[in-house]
Formats: structure tokens, C-alpha cells, sequence
């Protein structure tokens, strides 16, 4: 049985009031592991630390030094990769094959902040020659860090690489799900020699995220997650002005046109709504076909979907695991019911799968509504589970009006052989990235982020380190002169 702890100023330690929540694996319902459940009373005391560590001796490291830290972590990440992509599939469901990568894309992130990290200096303004002016970036402070139980700590390492990297102090909570993974990661830093309240890692409920958000001594706050957590976050933010990055999810249209590579397209519709069982942000779930080939295509899904093979995500063959929890699990099974009362078409899956393997655990079949439009609420919300919604569109303005339709922004792609068409689509669909003939793909290299409901910010990227710093105007004056101005 894993047993998981707080880590506040260079210390592990339980919660001041010896509180732990049960962690169930999604695949049959046991209990994996007792993590420690804070309370805002040691979220203040990380909050505290932090504070003192930002404000002492971290301040003194060099950009050199957190360089060398962040490829030490990266050095790390991959001397256990084996071991956090167990736990991560332990904890979350999906398959290793997928955790393993996700290990490798989590060690290239550090490896790309480092670059970036060493390569900064202030730029140097024109001025007179007498005058000193440079444009600055520094750190913002004490930063609150809340993420998601889909990929815990892949979305930990795109918020804690800029923020340490850019010279701040962190006060990290993963979600209570799904807290396993970050706290190996927080055994790897605590074995480098930082300064006490560095880095604190603090595993519990909402009551930790809101004392985060509300915290005057917390500079920034940056959230992944649900709409609803994330609006309370923005509301409580404005206690002390801070900083904040929210990234909020979407709903993600995947747009066939007729003069696609098929064979790519449904291969890659799969692909867009069923990795980790749909549990991801940017999941292809709306699918957008047009209309003359709309039934070969629906076809040709309904092929393979029943050939998707379902299991626990340690065996080789597993392509698909559970989703995460149960609460997800009916939620899912209630909005496929809702759609097909809204007049959608079920073609395959909407419901658990048949045999004694899948009694305990929180298993579903991977679904396809067919028949969809775009009015439908199963069309404009996001499922966040193994679903694919399929709408038939006839031109390439309805096609560009319905995708937009959507209060969210996050992600979209669009399929066709036409360059033109390819180009005119990718310029005008409101999403934060947009795929041409592909799904998924993300570079450290490239900004993450949403337009309208999918949140505020970018993440990765220069964008994203620069979202971790403040910018000063430094102007020193090496020659002054009285004016006599004023009463001379």
C-alpha cells in the first residue's frame, strides 16, 4: 500500500490534522494507495514557506543555476521513468504504452525550459549615453499550481518548469484522485539541494485550491481543469489582483471533407477521441463529416469499433483502458443517454462492457452517436470520456459556422488535400491550436491554450515561460544634473 505525504519547507510531514483519502485504482476499484489530505491550514503553511523561500535565498540563484536544475529534474525523470509511468497507469487507467510517453514528452519539457532559461538577458534599450535602460523580466513570486487528474503529471510539468525555471517558488496541489505520480516527482526534487519552501507540494480536496486562489502571499495562480473550478479560482483571484492562468478544456471539432485521405481520417478520428478513454482536453469527440460521404464514414468507424481492445492498461494488448473514476463514469453514461433522447443515433457502445472482467471498475465502451446537429447539447459540452458525436455538414461555411458555435476554444483539426481550403479554415476557426490533416501532436516548442471558455494564458512555448515573470523597465542615470526647474 502506497503511502503519500505533504513536503512543505524541505520537509515531509502529514497534515495537521493526520487527515488521508483512499486512492481506487479506475481498473477494478481497490485501494491503491492513502494520500495525505491537507486542509487550508497547511496549504498556509506552505504558502508561508514558499513565501520566505522567494523571498531569501532563492532570489540569489543565477539563471545558470536553474538551468542546471531543470535538466537535473529532467535527468531524473528519466533515471525513474519506469517507475511514474507505472504509477501513472496505476493511478489514472490508461494504458503504459501511453504513460511511458507521456514520461518522455514530461523530461523533454524540462530539457526545453532549461534551454530557454539560459538563454535569457535583459535587453538593452537606446538611450543617452549617460542612461542605463534595460527591459527586465523577473520572477513573479510564490505560485499556486492546481492540476488534473488526466494527465497529473505531464500538466505538472508544463507549470512547474517555467515557474521554477523562471525564478519562482511553488506550492503545488494535483488533483485528489490522482495524486501519486506528483509526489515521486516531489521525492526527486527533494533529493537536490534546494532551499527549504522552494518547492511544497501540498495533496488535497478544493479546500486547498481555494486557499491558493485566495491567498494574498500567493503572486500567480495557474489551473487546469473544469469551467466551474476554474470560474470560482477567477472570482477568488481578485482578492490580491494575482496573476492567474486557466486552461478550462474544450470541445473540439474534427472536420472531414470529402476530398480527404479517408484512411488517415478514420484512423485518426480514433485516435482524436478514444487515447486515454477520451480523457483529454483537447479529444476530437466532435466529429464533423461532410455530407457526401458522411455514411461511408460512419461505416467504416462502426468497422472498428467493436475490434478496440478493452482491458487493464499493463497488458500488451490493451488499447483502451477505463476512464478515472466513478463520478466520470456516470456522468458519461448520462450524457450518451441524453443525446440519444435529443435524437442522436447510437451506432456502438453507450454502456459498460459485457463479461466478469469488467464488473469492478469504471469501464465503457468506446461510443459513437451518429445523426448529430449542431443544436444538440451533446454537440456543445464537453463529455471528457470515450465518446464520438458525429455531425453531417454541407459546406465548408456551415461547416466553419457550426465548429465555432461552441463556448469553448481550445483545439480543432481539419482534413482535406486542398491548401487553400486548409488554409482559409485554419485562419478562421476560433480554436488556440489548429491541426491540418493530423490530431494531437504538441511540441514544447508550441503554445498551448484556448480562446473564449477554454481559459486565459498560454502555456509552453516562450509564452509560456514569460506567463511565470514580471516585466520592469530599469532605468539608471549615471550622470544626473539639476534641472532647477522648480524655484530656481
Amino acid at each position: 500500500m502506497i503511502q503519500t505525504q505533504l513536503y512543505i519547507d524541505g520537509q515531509w510531514q502529514s497534515p495537521i490534522d493526520q487527515g488521508t483519502r483512499a486512492i481506487v485504482s479506475p481498473a477494478d476499484e481497490t485501494v491503491i494507495a492513502q494520500a495525505a489530505e491537507a486542509t487550508r491550514a497547511d496549504a498556509r503553511l506552505a504558502i508561508a514557506a514558499a513565501r520566505r523561500a522567494f523571498d531569501g535565498p532563492w532570489r540569489q540563484t543565477t539563471i545558470r543555476d536553474r538551468a542546471r536544475l531543470l535538466n537535473k529534474i529532467a535527468e531524473l525523470i528519466d533515471r525513474d521513468a519506469e517507475k511514474l509511468a507505472h504509477l501513472e497507469s496505476l493511478n489514472t487507467g490508461k494504458t503504459l504504452t501511453e504513460s511511458r510517453t507521456d514520461m518522455g514528452d514530461i523530461a523533454a519539457t524540462f530539457r526545453y525550459f532549461a534551454g530557454l532559461v539560459a538563454s535569457e538577458s535583459g535587453a538593452v534599450n537606446e538611450a543617452p549615453h549617460h542612461v542605463i535602460s534595460r527591459t527586465l523580466r523577473e520572477p513573479v513570486g510564490v505560485c499556486g499550481l492546481i492540476t488534473p487528474w488526466n494527465y497529473p503529471l505531464l500538466q505538472a510539468a508544463w507549470k512547474i518548469a517555467p515557474a521554477l525555471g523562471a525564478g519562482n517558488t511553488v506550492v503545488i496541489k494535483p488533483s485528489n484522485l490522482t495524486p501519486l505520480t506528483t509526489h515521486h516527482f516531489t521525492q526527486l526534487v527533494a533529493e537536490l539541494d534546494l532551499p527549504p519552501g522552494v518547492f511544497n507540494l501540498v495533496t488535497g480536496g478544493a479546500e486547498v485550491g481555494a486557499e491558493l486562489a485566495e491567498s494574498v502571499d500567493v503572486d500567480l495562480v495557474s489551473f487546469t481543469g473544469g469551467a466551474f473550478a476554474g470560474e470560482s479560482i477567477m472570482k477568488a483571484a481578485t482578492g490580491n489582483f494575482k496573476r492567474i492562468g486557466l486552461e478550462l478544456g474544450g470541445k473540439n471539432p474534427n472536420i472531414v471533407f470529402a476530398d480527404a485521405d479517408l484512411d488517415a481520417a478514420v484512423d485518426y478520428a480514433l485516435n482524436a477521441a478514444f487515447f486515454h478513454a477520451g480523457q483529454v482536453c483537447s479529444a476530437g469527440s466532435r466529429l464533423m463529416v461532410e455530407d457526401s460521404i458522411y455514411d461511408a464514414f460512419i461505416g467504416r468507424l462502426a468497422e472498428r469499433l467493436p475490434r478496440i481492445v478493452i482491458g487493464n492498461g499493463f497488458h500488451g494488448e490493451t488499447q483502451m483502458g477505463p476512464v478515472q473514476s466513478a463520478q466520470q463514469h456516470e456522468k458519461i453514461l448520462g450524457m450518451v443517454q441524453a443525446g440519444i433522447a435529443e435524437g442522436a443515433r447510437l451506432v456502438h457502445g453507450g454502456k459498460r462492457p459485457a463479461g466478469d472482467v469488467y464488473k469492478n471498475g469504471y469501464w465503457l465502451e468506446p461510443t459513437l452517436l451518429a445523426d448529430v446537429t449542431a443544436g444538440m447539447k451533446i454537440a456543445k459540452e464537453e463529455i471528457f470520456g470515450p465518446v464520438i458525436t458525429a455531425e453531417r455538414f454541407r459546406s465548408e461555411a456551415e461547416a466553419l459556422r457550426a465548429a465555432n458555435d461552441t463556448p469553448y476554444g481550445l483545439a480543432a483539426a481539419v482534413w482535406t488535400r486542398d491548401l487553400d481550403k486548409a488554409n482559409r479554415m485554419s485562419r478562421a476557426l476560433r480554436f488556440g491550436t489548429v491541426w491540418v490533416n493530423d490530431y494531437h501532436p504538441y511540441f514544447p516548442e508550441a503554445p498551448w491554450g484556448g480562446y473564449k471558455a477554454s481559459g486565459i494564458g498560454r502555456e509552453l512555448a516562450r509564452i509560456g515561460l514569460d506567463e511565470y515573470t514580471e516585466l520592469k523597465h530599469s532605468y539608471i542615470n549615471l550622470a544626473p544634473k539639476a534641472m532647477g526647474w522648480f524655484g530656481a
